[in-house]
């Protein structure tokens, strides 16, 4: 069994695991119980009822949380001409094309968190698809990094975008903010997030389509919210 550090068991103490919190009562909780000495990330997780071996039920996307992250992202981005030109001016922190392709092979460089590339930097983008995919930074237009307004994708990206996918058991999750967040502003990102999950549900999903949602901080323990909480 894991042991568990002195802060986490005394943070676990503070939460009753049997039972559903109000979305209120949780974020106030989350805030309570960050054990880290650094400002914690705050996630929210979501067990959803989903068939991933189906092609429509698995999700993918991004979202523009309304509160923004609270994380300083930087972005590379790859694209010619006029649109490299347009990235610069949206203060993206990296742009180049054939050049940033080979320093990514040649180097193993990856100071950046997100890559947006136009359409047609793509195929010479997916030559290194092997080094960028399992570090989950090839481009994707589902998220809306390949794009032919990469300005617009680097603003979005530096106000507060996330990117979700459900992954192999049907759990989607993503960071909402910081601990530091005000409570209120944690529940509007918390909202945007669930919301949107709420509306992909797929046609073909039968009975119930959300099991369960919770959130943490970095290090911190699951808190369980009531789906209740996000009915409108």
């Amino acid at each position: 069994m894991k042991k568990r550090s002195k802060k986490y068991n005394s943070a676990l103490e503070k939460i009753d695991r049997s039972k559903l919190y109000t979305k209120e009562e949780a974020v106030k909780l989350v805030k309570e119980t960050a054990t880290t000495k650094f400002d914690s990330t705050v996630e929210v997780a979501m067990r959803l009822n989903l068939d991933t071996k189906k092609a429509d039920q698995q999700l993918r996307g991004a979202i523009a949380l309304p509160k923004g992250t609270g994380k300083d992202i930087k972005i590379l981005v790859i694209a010619k001409g006029d649109q490299a030109e347009a990235a610069k001016k949206a203060k993206a922190d990296y742009v180049g094309d054939t050049d940033m392709i080979e320093k990514i092979e040649k180097e193993n460089w990856f100071d950046y968190d997100t890559i947006i590339a136009t359409p047609e930097m793509m195929p010479l983008l997916g030559k290194i698809g092997k080094i960028l995919g399992p570090k989950g930074l090839m481009p994707n237009p589902k998220t809306g990094t390949v794009t032919p307004d990469v300005a617009k994708a680097v603003e979005e990206a530096k106000s507060g975008r996330v990117e979700y996918k459900t992954d192999s058991f049907g759990n989607v999750h993503a960071l909402i903010g910081k601990a530091s967040f005000k409570e209120g502003d944690l529940i509007a990102n918390l909202d945007a997030f669930v919301e949107t999950i709420l509306k992909l549900r797929p046609a073909s999903v039968k009975g119930e389509y959300v099991k369960n949602i919770s959130i943490s901080t970095t290090m911190g323990p699951g808190i369980k919210i009531d789906k209740i909480s996000f009915d409108k």
